[in-house]
């Protein structure tokens, strides 16, 4: 007997086989029966079943299962607070406060959603090594290649959350049990490297990983086990050489903001996203994840539901600039006379002065805020836009927002809320890869190599000041770039990278497993939940602290403990430290 119903071989009977070069190329379509085995080790067959790994990208089970990690990555990371009403998804609470059991519904959601993205790639996998005689060999090449791809996300996603879990490749036999003691780093190290070496430049269609995608996301592997001699000239070759899969030289888009929305998905400074598509007859084929992460309201905005991921209070105050135009690297952006002038606890219709100090531009192309413009939705209003201002504060997540131009393309209007959105998610984009090589070159010595990287993604944040219908800037933007040498000054240049890397992905998912692996978790959330208890009037963070040894990785849940070692007769899973 199978001892888990998630470390499984399955393969969906959901085979599909078209060419377009659009976003459709990855979505399901209903299954309408069984395929024989020999249809699956077809051409159109293993199509599919890679289409089917691909898929998965997009969280198929719930709200916290997808790419872009919002509530892992951002909310644990002091990005944003859960937000929206106490009692609504009340689950992911004791999460937030770091208090997460072993039994909570959400993290076995993501646990089994990312291996049912290791069961289909590996399903591809195997299909490919028993394909049909008419096959090309460089379709077999390719298509194992952009599996072994996904198998390797979908493991380092499950490394950066959980830590250590069981890995199954295409050979297991969906009985043997399996530990989770193993070094999980080879397998995908293994996965991206054939990838890298065996991938196309161009393929057929924007969505699907090429060469240059499995670079970058060797090199971050590489990165995050702090081996930054190998990560080096990885991404030294994809800033000189990548491409997109369409061929685009990789580049920073002019505007900061176009990074976030659905007309220039699969841009130049796409290097590997999760394919969105509003239309297709189902909001599967949607950011089915995003969906809460609305202002909460009314037809007048967008999603109209549901106020989760608001950004916090601590985030938004990082956007404030000094005279020079330069980020606060010492905190003291928190400090009284520097902390963003805000509307909490201010009602919709009372009188509101909005902040005049100096701020970095990328803040108004991320959150909401009181007086400015809201894409082309009109200003946020403030409190009317918020479902419960105590609880979460007075600003909404403006990233991956669909305009209201827009509204019907960008958006599926056929469920309970219009917030599926077509807006693609960026796994890796290039001002992640410049600021990754960037932080490889500190820690390589090369201080004027990386402040020159990080002077790139500045000089683009410069040239992106938010402007109101008139062409004025709709705030105080003050920013320059590093123009003082870093030579000498290692642990300056440190601190400028990984605060860079802060504020160009803030409410990307990326904040909480960067603190995690510069070993500066506790000391920062901590410091994060104090901030947000002094300015928020709810109970959300009321106690609530991090346990450094503890909270920088999930409990494994705890049905599939009990499951894997009550079928075994012995202690097979072995449960992080600190959880039951």
């Amino acid at each position: 007997m199978k001892i888990t119903k998630y470390l499984i071989t399955t393969l969906l009977a959901v085979i599909v086989f078209v060419t377009a070069c659009n976003d459709d190329e990855f979505l399901d379509v209903q299954p309408t029966g069984s395929l024989s085995e020999a249809q699956l080790q077809s051409r159109a067959g293993l199509e599919g079943s890679l289409i089917a790994a691909y898929a998965t990208l997009l969280g198929r089970r719930g709200f916290y299962s997808d790419a872009s990690n919002w509530f892992w990555g951002s909310v644990l990371g002091g990005d944003a607070n859960k937000g929206s009403d106490p009692g609504d998804q009340s689950q992911v609470n004791e999460i937030q406060r770091y208090e997460p059991q072993s039994n909570n519904s959400s993290i076995f959601q993501v646990y089994s959603t990312l291996y049912e993205g290791v069961a289909r790639s590996n399903a591809t996998i195997r299909l490919v090594a028993n394909a049909n005689p008419d096959v090309p060999e460089s379709v077999k090449t390719r298509v194992e290649g952009e599996a072994r791809f996904l198998r390797a996300h979908y493991y380092f996603s499950l490394k950066r959350i959980f830590n250590n879990v069981p890995m199954v490749d295409e050979t297991w036999d969906g009985v043997t049990p399996i530990s989770n003691t193993a070094d999980m780093w080879p397998m995908i190290e293994a996965d991206l490297e054939f990838a890298f070496n065996n991938l196309p430049e161009t393929q057929s269609a924007a969505g699907r990983a090429n060469r240059w995608a499995a670079g970058a996301y060797l090199g971050k592997v590489h990165l995050f086990q702090q081996d930054y001699a190998a990560a080096e000239p990885i991404f030294d070759d994809v800033i000189a050489n990548g491409v997109t899969s369409s061929g685009d030289k990789y580049d920073l888009l002019p505007n900061y903001a176009d990074a976030f929305t659905s007309p220039n998905d699969n841009s130049a400074e796409s290097v590997f996203a999760a394919q969105a598509a509003a239309g297709t007859g189902t909001i599967e084929n949607a950011n089915p994840a995003m969906v809460l992460n609305f202002p909460h309201g009314g037809t007048d905005r967008p999603g109209g539901c549901c106020g989760f991921n608001q950004p916090s209070f601590e985030l938004a105050n990082s956007f404030r600039t000094d005279a020079n135009g330069l980020p606060l690297l010492d905190g003291s952006y928190n400090d009284a006379g520097n902390a963003l002038v805000n509307d909490n606890e201010v009602g919709a219709t009372d009188a509101f002065t909005p902040d005049q100090g100096n701020l970095d531009p990328r803040l108004d192309h991320s959150v909401g805020r009181r007086g400015i413009p809201f894409l082309d939705w009109g200003d946020f209003p403030g409190v009317s836009w918020i479902r419960n201002q105590p609880n979460g504060g007075p600003y909404s997540p403006k990233k991956f927002m669909y305009s209201q131009a827009g509204q019907g393309s960008e958006n599926d209007n056929t469920d309970w809320t219009p917030g599926y959105t077509a807006v693609n998610y960026n796994i890796i984009r290039f001002a992640d890869v410049l600021l990754m090589a960037a932080e490889v070159k500190v820690e390589q010595g090369d201080l004027e190599e990386a402040r020159a990287l990080v002077n790139r993604v500045r000089q683009r944040a410069a040239n992106s000041s938010l402007l109101r219908g008139d062409g004025t800037p709709a705030a105080n933007y003050v920013i320059s770039t590093y123009d003082d040498p870093w030579t000498g000054l290692q642990e300056t240049a440190r601190q400028a990278v990984r605060f860079e890397r802060k504020l160009e992905l803030s409410g990307e998912g990326h904040r909480f497993f960067d603190l995690v692996r510069w070993g500066v978790a506790a000391e920062t959330l901590n410091a994060y939940l104090e901030h947000e208890r002094a300015n928020l009037s709810g109970t959300a963070f009321v106690g609530a602290s991090f346990t450094p040894g503890v909270n920088e990785y999930l409990p494994i849940p705890l049905r599939e403990i009990e499951l894997i070692n009550g079928a075994a007769g012995e202690e097979v899973l072995v449960q992080n430290p600190g959880y039951n």
